[in-house]
Formats: structure tokens, C-alpha cells, sequence
């Protein structure tokens, strides 16, 4: 796993490349601390930090093909890249390492873009090709990997990260506040948008080319349920998904270092643990986060997958003072505003793993939307069951079961249900139906809002603007479907694979894979039936069928317990933190949220009285805004020339044309 960063069409001389280069490469050394390479043209530049996973004694970058005629800066891995190695040598092509980078360069020289459908992984690339004098840029199915650009006239600028963009000298700071609003709303912003003004994202599943000053952006894959269902038992279905999860894990476990796996005490990480062991008997190491708080510790169910497997376990405690002091720090990678605490704790998990030696941890994320399991999913089929009846004062006492970690609700009364729940209950027929609710919760966000962004955002609804787009794609989808299609998109490329993901692991220089985001699985998964993944209140079916008997009863006919880590009682408590980010006069200064509002919400939360999880995401919403706000844009400083020049980059190589 590595970090990219490049810029075409710049007007720099040669040592302004290289400084400018430099200096974005330096905003990601945590990315890859083992190796930095740069290669400068006159019309492009490209660098990449390396964190050296596969053949760790060569493949340097960036690299080219035979005829230097394509150069890569390459972050990911192509877990494939042995038997597309064979098929491009029986094709003439010849290699110097062993590493799927030149694979991965080989195959864009074979087929072009096309070479994309081959890759089985998790990446993110640019291929400068001299001859043409084009770049191309790609990032994997699910977006897994970062890849960040701007552009102003005929110039592009790309990274793995913003805070390289914003070592650019063309590049801009500033907040862009209707990406703001679509980030406290949906937890993250409507791909291509980001929350800073100018600068995007490259989709999960596109790739973009530039040629002749001209930018062309294309899909070439997207998760959809448009295909033929499955239509055999249970229990053929389990056994294909058996066999193409081994499969997947077998492939995520080659590497030329330790692998090791995540134990959340869930259903998912059991079963990767599992074919894990399957496929290597030998000891696994496992790690696990617990708290201090025994509302939010999983940790006795960890410990029980940890001795069945026999596992070599080590888990860490957070307390509510790791989660204050260490949330800026989360913060600044993650470069979005979060809405709860939980990539915290997953930043010191990834620390936990480094510590012990081990740069590659395989974890269970990808299942749930797969498969069905999160409690948004069982709450939709629960809505639209009321909603054939909405003056019923039984039917909505089925939602008591799904939040039994929210004391508001798990002993709420019909009509505290139907104030909670009941919000546009006669709205089945909209293509978000499932995440109303939920959006609802961050659109009252907004009456936090300042005058400055208030009159920044205006009338702009991105919620109508999301239902509109998705109207005709989601046209016959059941509503399971429909849900299933909007979290995998949304909440799971834009913040879990990202917020709790690559960016909180990548901190610590470590890689995470995810076995259930393999494609051929995502895509078996998308043609079972609905009763294989939901089958009333009991979720993930196929996968407990597929375990029988294989893991701890105690985790596999546990219910799904959402990770949450605590908000309000970490944060009220830090002086600091309060003092920093929401004293009246910064608040004011930054102008994104009203001065007397934020203090309100914050008395209430002070005063002892019941706080909702509402209050808590409000709270959680304006601090990190405020911290975003203050790292990359009141206090953004560029990096030290001089560290630069005392080569603060580790093994370097240049290579100018």
C-alpha cells in the first residue's frame, strides 16, 4: 500500500517539480514509509511513498514498462497479479519484478482501460503515457483507495490525499458548503463532491483520462441488482459463497509479510478468522479494540473467537480521554467531518497492529451491505410493513428490537415509536424510503448552521437532488434492494471504507483487506433473493447457514450489535477540546455555525438531562467541522522547505526526463 500524488500541465521548471512534489509527498509519508520515488517531464510530474508489501526488494516508483513509453504511480494491491502475470508473458510482455504494480502497468499496456475488469483488488493509479501525452487515472470497484484531484484551465492536479492537493501553489483553501451540507446529512458527500470547494473525488468503479488539455471521465463498473437471481436452496447458495469467499481470503493473504485479521466478536470478522485459519493452519494473529465503557465492549465475544481459533490475540481498551485527545488527530486524515466517534478507536487499533510488526490486517467490513446486515434494512421492512397500516399500535412495537443500545427506544411507547419512526411513513414509493429517517436526523443540523453557510448552501436540497437520480436506476429494485444499493454507495465507500477505514489504518502504515468486497462475491450477492439475506428480523441468513457448526454458537446466532464508541461522555469532559473548537469567539470567526444555538446544545448537554443520540451527533458534527475547518483552512500551514532539503523522504529516487 502506498501514496500517489502528480500534476500535468504546470508551467514549473524542473527544481519547482521536484520541491512542489516534495512537498505533497511529505503530507502522506505516513502512507508509505519505506520508499519515495519521483519521475519529472516537462508536462508531467508524479511521486509515490511506498509502503513495501510485495516483492519488497525491487518494484520502486514510479515504474515503467520496457520502452519507458508508460510510467505508474500505483496505490493498492491487484491480488490477481500472479495469474495475469502469466497470461501477459504468454502475451510477449516481459517483467522485471515481481510486483503487481508492473502488472498492473503491463495489463493498461495490453488492453488500455479495459484492463480494469481483470484487476481483482483494492487500488488507485495514474499512467503517464509519453507517447500520447495522456494520463489516465483509475481507483477500484468499491473505493476502497483515495483518489483526490482538481483542475483549473488545463491543469490537473491528483493525490491520495486532499492535504497533498493543498501543497500545490494553484491549489485553493476553502470550505465548500454544500458539500458540507450533503456530509452532515448522508455521513458523506454525493461522489464527486468533497467538503473542500474545487477539489473531488474520482468515483469508485471510474476512471478519468486527459488528453490534449481535455478531461473525459468514465464508469467502467458499478454494485447493482440488475442481474438473474439465484435460484437454487439455501444450501447451494451457501456452499457457492463458501467457496468464493475462500477464495477471495485466499488471494488477500498473499503478501511477502504478516497478515493478520481484525476480531470484532461480529458474525463477519469470525468468518474471515475462520477461512483464514482453513487455509493457513498455522497460528493468526488477531487484534481487537474493547472500552472501558461496558456499554459499547464487545470484548468477551472476541476473547471467545480469539480461543476457539486459538488465535494469537491482543486487544487494547479505549477509554473516553483517548477518544478527546486523540479525535483531531482522526480528524486531519479522515478530512471530512464525522458524525460519531467510532474512527477513533479504529486509529488506535491500527496502532495496536503496527506496533506488534504487521503492516496487512484482514477485516470483515463489506458483509452488511452484501448481505443485509444492519439494522437500517430490518427498520425499512418494519416501516413498510406499518405503513399498510399506520394507525396499527402494534406493528410498530417491532421496532423496540432494533436499537435496544438507545434507552429512548428499546422500552418506547407506540406513540414515542410513531413520533420517532412514523417521519414520511406514507412515503414507500420514494427511491430513499429506507434512509428518510436517518437523513432527516442530519438535516436538522441545519438549524445549527451560521448566516455564512446558511446563505453559502441556500435552497439547495440534496436529498431530492440524490431521489432524483436514483428514481429510474432503482425502478423495480424490492425495497431491501433499494437500501441495500443506497448504503453500499453512499455510507460504505464515502465514510466506512474511508473515515473508518483506509484513512485511520493508513495513519499507522498499515493496509486493511476486506475479503467480502471482492467483486465475484459482491456480485453473487447481489442476485440472491431477498429471504436469503433478510428473512424477517434475522438478518445475514445465508451467512449463519454457511457457519453452521463452525463458529461459537454465542457469536453466530448473536444479533448485529452496530460498533459505537461513546460521544458525549468523552467529549463533555475535555476541557480542552471544548475550549479549542467551540468557544463563541472561534465559532464566530469561522462563521460556519450559530454562536448561540452551539451554545444552547451545548448547556443542555452539560445540564444533566437526558441526552439523545441526536444531541450526540449534533455535538460530534459541529466539533469535527470546526476541527476540519481550523487544520485545513484558519491554521493550514504548507510544509517546511527545510525539512525537504534534510530528505525528511526515506530512499529516494528521481528520475527526470
Amino acid at each position: 500500500m502506498c501514496g500517489i500524488v502528480g500534476f500535468i500541465n504546470d508551467g514549473f521548471n524542473v527544481e519547482q517539480k521536484e520541491l512542489v512534489l516534495n512537498r505533497m509527498l511529505t503530507q502522506i509519508k505516513h502512507r508509505g514509509p519505506d520508499e519515495t520515488g519521483l519521475y519529472i517531464t516537462p508536462a508531467c510530474s508524479m511521486g509515490n511513498v511506498r509502503l513495501s508489501i510485495v516483492d519488497l526488494s525491487s518494484g520502486q516508483q514510479p515504474l515503467s514498462n520496457q520502452d519507458e513509453s508508460l510510467w505508474i504511480a500505483y496505490n493498492g494491491e491487484v491480488y490477481n497479479h500472479v495469474e495475469l502475470k502469466a497470461k501477459l508473458e504468454k502475451k510477449g510482455h516481459q517483467f522485471r519484478t515481481n510486483c503487481d504494480t508492473e502488472v498492473v502497468l503491463h495489463m493498461y499496456e495490453e488492453y488500455g482501460p479495459e484492463c480494469l475488469l481483470q484487476l481483482n483488488g483494492q487500488f488507485a493509479f495514474s499512467i503517464w503515457d509519453e507517447k500520447r501525452q495522456s494520463l489516465f487515472l483509475a481507483r477500484d470497484r468499491f473505493g476502497i483507495r483515495p483518489l483526490f484531484y482538481t483542475q483549473k484551465y488545463d491543469q490537473l492536479v491528483y493525490a491520495s490525499e486532499i492535504k497533498c492537493l493543498m501543497e500545490h501553489p494553484e491549489v485553493r483553501r476553502s470550505m465548500d458548503y454544500k458539500g458540507l451540507k450533503e456530509s452532515l446529512i448522508f455521513w458523506a458527500t454525493l461522489s464527486p463532491n468533497t467538503v473542500f470547494e474545487g477539489i473531488k473525488e474520482l468515483p469508485p468503479g471510474h476512471f478519468l483520462k486527459v488528453t490534449n488539455g481535455q478531461v473525459e471521465i468514465q464508469q467502467y463498473w458499478k454494485y447493482d441488482f440488475n442481474k438473474d437471481k439465484f435460484k437454487g436452496s439455501i444450501g447451494e447458495a451457501a456452499e457457492e459463497l463458501r467457496g468464493l469467499l475462500k477464495s477471495s481470503v485466499d488471494l488477500r493473504l498473499r503478501a511477502d509479510v504478516k497478515v493478520a485479521a481484525y476480531l470484532s466478536g461480529g458474525l463477519d470478522s469470525s468468518i474471515t478468522t475462520a477461512l483464514v485459519k482453513e487455509i493457513q493452519p498455522q497460528v493468526l494473529n488477531t487484534f481487537s479494540i474493547g472500552f472501558d465503557d461496558r456499554n459499547y465492549d464487545e470484548s468477551a465475544f472476541q476473547n471467545e473467537v480469539a480461543a476457539f481459533f486459538n488465535t494469537s490475540h491482543k486487544s487494547i481498551s479505549c477509554n473516553n480521554s483517548q477518544i478527546a485527545s486523540w479525535l483531531p488527530k482522526a480528524i486531519y486524515h479522515s478530512e471530512a467531518p464525522i458524525l460519531r466517534t467510532s474512527p477513533v478507536p479504529m486509529m488506535l487499533l491500527s496502532g495496536l497492529v503496527r506496533q506488534n510488526g504487521i503492516k496487512v490486517v484482514l477485516t470483515g467490513e463489506g458483509a452488511d451491505e452484501m448481505l443485509g446486515g444492519y439494522n437500517i434494512f430490518k427498520e425499512t421492512i418494519i416501516r413498510h410493513f406499518w405503513a399498510r397500516q399506520p394507525g396499527s399500535k402494534l406493528r410498530p412495537l417491532l421496532l423496540r428490537k432494533l436499537y435496544p443500545y438507545i434507552p429512548q427506544l428499546k422500552d418506547a411507547s407506540p406513540m414515542m415509536l410513531k413520533l420517532f419512526f412514523g417521519y414520511q411513513l406514507d412515503q414507500t414509493n420514494s427511491p430513499v424510503y429506507s434512509h428518510l429517517l436517518r437523513w432527516k436526523n442530519g438535516q436538522q443540523l441545519n438549524n445549527l448552521f451560521g448566516a455564512e453557510l446558511a446563505n453559502g448552501v441556500g435552497a439547495y436540497d440534496p436529498i431530492t437532488e440524490l431521489s432524483d437520480k436514483l428514481e429510474k436506476e432503482l425502478n423495480g429494485y424490492s425495497p431491501l434492494e433499494k437500501a441495500q444499493l443506497i448504503e453500499s454507495r453512499l455510507f460504505m465507500s464515502g465514510y466506512l471504507l474511508s473515515s473508518q477505514g483506509d484513512r485511520v489504518a493508513m495513519a499507522n502504515s498499515v493496509e486493511g483487506r476486506y475479503p467480502f468486497l471482492d467483486h465475484r462475491v459482491a456480485e453473487f450477492c447481489a442476485t440472491l433473493p431477498d429471504h436469503y439475506k433478510l428473512n424477517g428480523l434475522n438478518e445475514k441468513v445465508l451467512l449463519k447457514e454457511m457457519m453452521k457448526g463452525e463458529l461459537p454458537d454465542v457469536v453466530l446466532n448473536r444479533p448485529k450489535q452496530a460498533y459505537r464508541a461513546p460521544v458525549a461522555q468523552a467529549i463533555l469532559n475535555d476541557k480542552l477540546l471544548l475550549d479549542e473548537y467551540l468557544n463563541p469567539d472561534v465559532i464566530s470567526s469561522y462563521g460556519l455555525f450559530d454562536v448561540g444555538k452551539t451554545k444552547l446544545l451545548l448547556d443542555k448537554m452539560q445540564s444533566g438531562k437526558p441526552i439523545t443520540e441526536q444531541d450526540n451527533m449534533a455535538l460530534i458534527a459541529v466539533l469535527s467541522t470546526q476541527i476540519l475547518h481550523k487544520q485545513f483552512i484558519s491554521d493550514y500551514r504548507h510544509t517546511d522547505d527545510q525539512l525537504l532539503l534534510k530528505g525528511d523522504v526515506k530512499n529516494k529516487q528521481v528520475i527526470i526526463r
